[in-house]
């Protein structure tokens, strides 16, 4: 180690030297790599890096208006480079950091402030008119003609959120669709989404109504999503589905609004206003 430390630093610095050459260009077309140059009235000097020394010429032979123009630009791109490759390593190290974050087992987890909390998988439900199954990873569904509907049990969340624009992790189990879908209330049930099945062929028609979401990859199945827009109180589920398949994984939540009243709570009446 202490053989190859030497030879080491002295690479990086032939490295560094290598990174400022430019062109000295001469007004007969040829052009010399140098390190740096000098004007010293009518002659210029300069280092030739091929020749590893300094040698000099009429200065009226060179063109210098084109040397510093081409120097000028070339150091401009190298401070852009050096620039944006230290904003992709500071990305990376975030991200890297971001990602030991996220617990190794699959699922959703809210980012709540500084807490990570984890969202409980729900069980999903077809509803059709004849027949009622719990849907299973990779198995479809009964097939029936009509109208079905994928539901969870319960009119409300039992995990609420208190932001409009809440930040989740999501570790998928294998790369697939994913996104946060409204909920429509149902008597006692919430709606995640509706099914058509087509006569004859029995293709399955799947329709949701996803929210517009921002998605950051941190890993192949690891990823940060945020709606775009702030959410509207209401129910709501991050999913993931299962390509031409009748099959989703639901996480619910619900948005309320913090400074709203709660659930059932009667308003205020105001006094009357005194007849005149």
């Amino acid at each position: 180690m202490r053989i190859l430390q030497p030879l080491l630093v002295c690479a990086a610095l032939a490295a560094a030297l290598a990174a400022v050459n430019f062109k000295l260009y001469l007004k007969d077309g040829s052009e010399h790599l140098v390190r740096e140059y000098q004007v010293e009235g009518d002659r210029l000097r300069f280092y030739s890096v091929e020749r590893s020394g300094w040698e000099e010429v009429p200065l009226e032979m060179v063109d210098v208006a084109r040397t510093e123009s081409v120097r000028q630009r070339l150091a401009t791109e190298r401070e852009t480079r050096a620039a944006e490759d230290k904003r992709e390593l500071e990305a990376e190290r975030v991200a890297l950091t971001e990602l030991h974050r996220v617990p190794l087992d699959d699922g959703v987890y809210w980012i709540d402030g500084d807490e990570m909390r984890p969202l409980k998988q729900g069980e999903s439900k077809v509803k059709s008119n004849k027949r009622r199954s719990v849907l299973k990873v990779v198995i479809p569904m009964p097939v029936v003609s009509g109208k079905a509907t994928v539901e969870l049990a319960g009119p409300a969340s039992a995990f609420v959120v208190n932001a409009a624009a809440p930040q989740f992790y999501i570790r998928l189990d294998k790369t697939e669709r994913f996104g946060i879908c409204r909920l429509r209330p149902k008597k006692d049930a919430r709606v995640v989404e509706d099914l058509t099945i087509v006569p004859i062929t029995k293709e399955v028609i799947e329709s949701q109504k996803e929210v517009e979401v921002f998605r950051h990859q941190l890993a192949p199945t690891v990823y940060r999503i945020w709606p775009v827009k702030p959410l509207e109180p209401g129910e709501y589920a991050v999913v993931q589905f299962t390509q031409d398949k009748v099959n989703v994984q639901v996480w619910d939540f619900a948005y309320r609004n913090p400074n709203a009243p709660p659930p059932g709570a009667k308003p205020e009446k105001r006094p009357a206003r005194p007849k005149t």
